[in-house]
């Protein structure tokens, strides 16, 4: 077996070549942070192709680099396959010159032919492969081609013992013999026009639209996920599973033992009918946020955030990982591996489920449908927004108190614009969503059927009266801590606490207490109280598969402050949520509201504003004494 070593930096399309090389279906992104672990893939029966984390080179010990170095010190590798974006060598071969002290044979990629050809750029590969005296592969990986160039290059390349011409020494001599042996291989226009990205970026990234901008990119995601196309969806495949498949076994099983029609029809249909219909809505948002990524526009979000991150303590890089928690707060948590330092992993591990991910997007459909049907875009940018404003926050508080260090410096590339393929998104979006019906047919099935016996059984055996059951004992034990929020009812606080087990169980835990949704909730929400258990759900402690992620990456202790201060931090909130809609709703005109609204803002910017400032002192000398006029190494890196 030949083992090789995929490298290259962050999006350059490594992964899609891994995909084309191996038949995976990993997940692709245009923008970095995809791939934090290294996985392994097969290529012709007898090439073992590991595909490792995208690096910009191997000095920095961040985890990503780590996981490299490891793996090409250690890993008995073969072959080192380097990938390298053809419109920006002199960046890209930084990593090159590297990889050639492992002393292993190096089959370079050239890829994004397509997009150096657009710039101008054209290189002479056998001058450069003579060079380096590294083979060099031609692809343009989106084309889905090459992969036998490939192939046959890492056999010819196996036996070889490496040569390599240069001794590139320290990194400013290194760039400069790239830059000479570049101006050698390669020819750049000197005028270049600008390119159809950077035109853009002057007007995503002006100081003065880029944030309006970006809050109306999101109210556009949410109005397409919930307005345009995910609510009608949900509507009439919630209709074909109640008309088709519910009303039809319950005709069928009418002369049945009651307890075993409620078992089929409200256990086990009825969890599937709270359920299934929130796939469309929730394919919708995965579909809107895979845009965003594969256009090139997610990385230009992570690059806004920059600023208020750092303000907080974190750099603008944590941002991506809780980007990622909008899908799922597992993988976010793991994300934040890429980040530099110990103290910028735990707060982000720790604020980003505090993301609205996916699960819980049924919670909010069916709220909003109910009482905030023409806001609804608007109600659910508010959760999304709220979540992201407690996290910073959050962020704060442990920068000022826990976790006190010099900020890591930012580095991120902005990839190129481009236009998302269908097929692309597709799958991007499949990968989003596939999850929730995964949970649907396993998690969500089996505690509906338990959520049923609980529901329908006592120590007399089977009750008609859901009040007497064994689940009201529990949920009468637990609803005074929900009781101050304004949702006291038994019912709503059993559906929070299935809700540990995976956050979309609450709403089909729901459909098997109150039955129909659309005309029970009513009776026991109004708008402030729906709102507040919006916040609650939003907010609240995460899933159980997020809190065993935690655990896997920072130990037990953290897993317990994970839960038990989320916990806490919903709860205050939902209360001041309950008590303030109180105040507005019962009382005051829209004037008042809004001069109220005004006040508060203002305040809570002044307060954050006064945290978050920084000290004149740079921290970096101890007994500094020039009030932050200083020029220490500490500071030329943060510069």
């Amino acid at each position: 077996m030949i083992n090789v070593a995929l490298l290259g930096n962050p999006n350059v399309g490594k992964t899609t070549i891994y995909n084309l090389l191996t038949g995976s279906n990993q997940y692709v992104g245009n923008w970095p942070g995809v791939t934090i672990d290294k996985k392994e893939g097969i290529l012709d029966k007898d090439i073992k192709i590991v595909d490792l984390p995208g690096i910009y080179a191997m000095d920095t010990f961040s985890n990503e680099e780590k996981i490299s170095k490891e793996f090409l010190e250690n890993g008995n590798v073969d072959v080192i396959v380097n990938i390298v974006d053809a419109s920006n060598l002199s960046r890209n071969l930084y990593l090159t010159t590297q990889l050639m002290e492992f002393n292993k044979p190096i089959v370079l990629i050239l890829n994004m032919l397509d997009v150096a050809e657009s710039k101008g750029i054209k290189t002479d590969i056998d001058k450069l492969s003579k060079e380096l005296n590294v083979t060099i592969v031609e692809v343009v990986a989106k084309k889905k081609s090459g992969a036998d160039k490939i192939s046959a290059a890492i056999r010819n390349s196996v036996n070889k013992k490496p040569n390599y011409n240069h001794n590139f020494g320290s990194e400013t001599e290194t760039y400069k013999k790239l830059e000479s042996i570049l101006n050698k291989c390669s020819k750049t226009p000197l005028n270049q026009k600008k390119s159809i990205s950077e035109k853009i970026d002057k007007v995503v990234l002006n100081p003065i639209l880029a944030y309006p901008l970006f809050i109306g990119a999101l109210f556009l995601l949410f109005q397409f996920s919930f307005a345009w196309v995910g609510a009608p969806l949900q509507e009439g495949l919630g209709a074909l599973i109640e008309n088709y498949l519910q009303a039809p076994v319950s005709d069928l099983l009418v002369n049945s033992s009651p307890w075993f029609k409620s078992l089929i029809v409200d256990g086990i249909i009825g969890s599937f009918a709270g359920a299934l219909p929130f796939f469309p809505l929730i394919f919708a948002l995965g579909f809107g946020i895979s845009v965003f990524e594969d256009s090139g526009y997610m990385a230009r979000a992570a690059f806004l955030m920059d600023n208020i991150m750092r303000r907080v303590g974190l750099s603008g890089k944590a941002f991506i990982p809780m980007v990622v928690g909008l899908g799922c707060s597992v993988p976010s948590i793991m994300a934040s591996r890429t980040l530099e330092s110990e103290k910028d992993r735990k707060i982000t591990a720790l604020i980003s489920p505090l993301m609205t991910c996916s699960a819980r997007v049924p919670i909010y459909a069916v709220f909003i449908a109910i009482f905030f049907p023409k806001n609804a875009a608007l109600v659910t940018m508010s959760l999304y927004i709220a979540g992201a404003v407690v996290a910073i926050l959050v962020a704060l508080v442990l920068n000022k108190t826990t976790y006190k260090k010099d900020l890591e410096p930012f580095l991120l590339e902005l990839p190129e614009y481009k236009l998302p393929t269908i097929s692309a998104l597709f799958k991007n979006t499949w990968y989003k969503s596939k999850g929730f019906l995964k949970k649907v047919v396993t998690i969500m099935f089996a505690m509906s059927v338990v959520i049923w016996v609980l529901s329908a059984f006592n120590f007399s055996g089977f009750t008609e009266d859901i009040n007497n059951s064994f689940l009201a004992s529990i949920g009468g034990f637990i609803a005074p801590v929900f009781a101050p929020l304004g949702f006291g009812d038994w019912r709503a606080s059993v559906s929070l606490l299935t809700g540990i087990g995976a956050k979309e169980i609450v709403v089909s835990t729901m459909a098997v207490l109150y039955g129909n949704l659309d005309t029970v909730l009513p009776t026991l929400f109004n708008g402030v109280t729906a709102y507040t258990f919006l916040v609650f759900s939003a907010l609240y402690t995460p899933c159980l598969s997020a809190l065993a992620t935690m655990k896997n990456e920072f130990g037990s202790k953290m897993m317990w402050i994970s839960a038990i201060y989320q916990f806490v931090v919903a709860w205050v909130i939902a209360f001041l949520v309950h008590i303030i809609g109180n105040a507005i709703f019962h009382s005051g005109s829209i004037v008042e509201v809004l001069v109220a609204g005004v006040i508060i803002i203002v305040s809570l910017a002044i307060v954050f504003k006064k945290f978050s400032s920084k000290s004149s002192d740079c921290g970096s000398c101890s007994g500094c004494a020039s009030k932050g006029s200083c020029s220490t190494e500490a500071e030329k890196r943060k510069a």
